[in-house]
């Protein structure tokens, strides 16, 4: 196992700005708790951001892009061959996260971990290729350890990179046809959740391709647990061995994009940057990346809640209430890039509201 991936390192919280962060919120001019979690969300900033009244000017988007072998078992409504292009539409900015990233004047990049074939990636986008594709995940191993570890290896680089920057804020998204039946696999193998329960449409198969995603994500993890001799790794205890049993299996399972945004994760929670999870793919490759690495956690708040049924699942096993529902399901990091005008909203409150003493109000009076 990487020994970058061992938890000594990893920062914890401040407590004390995010207890005077909150004493704040009872001395500004309104009724305690009337803003809601815009209140939480304030002093949940103070303590990652390590001051009682904290500010976001530097956010930064990556978007991992990688494609899947199993998108040749028609799991998926669109070919393989829209990975590869979608790289040109984000390079030309016209893609649905380049328009919020602009928005929030939000660093945006654009990285290719293992997009199929050989050609080269468009002017703007960001070449980290481990190989083209995984393997299909149905009959075998989607990555070998050593590829796990080169795909984990590009999101820590740009994670280390984003956090010497001034990067506040670390979004990770996702591009790859097909990446919504690895990130299936990863969540209920993490969760040990039936694939009934967690397989939803993704970009928009019909019944019968339901079905037959069903069907995949079955067999693959029937195949992946007898490989690696472990039926349901969320049960066993935080440590060594969970971690690797968690690791052969995101081989197995994963994906090169989501291996890239769960090294992100890791690597953004080690340099003490919050961390703002997308949907369904994001909550796959978090949940890989809290397997490993369990402290990562208290650095990681969820977006929005997908409409893939599956991402509620993922939530739940992390413990994290997303702040909006508005039915998403694109990726891209475009749920979470969509958060930052709230989360920036709730720091604007916090900072500056009047507090009853300097507005000559009287409080509460019990």
């Amino acid at each position: 196992m990487n020994a970058r991936l061992s938890s000594v390192d990893m920062p914890v919280p401040d407590a004390r700005a995010e207890s005077a962060a909150r004493a704040r919120q009872q001395q500004l001019t309104k009724p305690p708790g009337s803003l809601g979690r815009l209140e939480d969300l304030a002093c949940w900033f103070a303590a990652r951001l390590r001051t009682p009244i904290p500010q976001i000017s530097r956010s930064e988007i990556f978007v991992f892009a990688g494609d899947h072998g199993v998108a040749a078992r028609g799991v998926s409504a669109f070919p393989q061959s829209v990975t590869g292009q979608m790289l040109g539409n984000f390079a030309n900015s016209g893609a649905a996260i380049n328009v919020l990233a602009s928005l929030e004047g939000a660093r945006i990049e654009v990285v290719d971990v293992g997009v199929a074939g050989d050609q080269e990636a468009p002017s703007g986008v960001r070449r980290e290729k481990v190989r083209a594709g995984t393997r299909d995940l149905f009959v075998e191993a989607a990555m070998t350890d050593e590829e796990l570890s080169l795909a984990m290896s590009v999101g820590e680089r740009c994670a280390r990179e984003a956090a010497q920057r001034g990067a506040q804020v670390l979004i990770a998204g996702d591009m790859g046809i097909a990446n919504t039946t690895a990130a299936a696999c990863l969540i209920c193998a993490f969760t040990n959740t039936a694939p009934d329960q967690v397989v939803g449409r993704g970009t928009g198969v019909d019944d019968v391709g339901l079905a037959r995603k069903r069907e995949v994500v079955a067999g693959a993890l029937a195949r992946a647990g007898t490989a690696v001799g472990v039926t349901d790794v969320s049960k066993l205890q935080e440590g060594s061995d969970r971690s690797r049993a968690a690791r052969k299996l995101f081989a197995q399972l994963g994906g090169l994009e989501i291996a890239a945004m769960a090294g992100l994760y890791i690597e953004g929670a080690r340099n003490g940057v919050p961390l703002v999870l997308d949907g369904f793919i994001s909550a796959a490759a978090a949940l890989a990346a809290v397997m490993l690495e369990p402290g990562a956690l208290r650095w990681m708040m969820a977006s929005h809640r997908s409409a893939e049924g599956g991402h509620s699942v993922a939530l739940r096993a992390l413990g994290l209430e997303p702040l909006v529902d508005l039915g998403m399901r694109l990726g891209e990091g475009s749920g979470a890039a969509l958060s930052l005008p709230i989360i920036k909203a709730a720091l604007a409150l916090h900072r500056n509201m009047a507090t009853f003493t300097s507005a000559g109000i009287d409080g509460a009076t019990e």
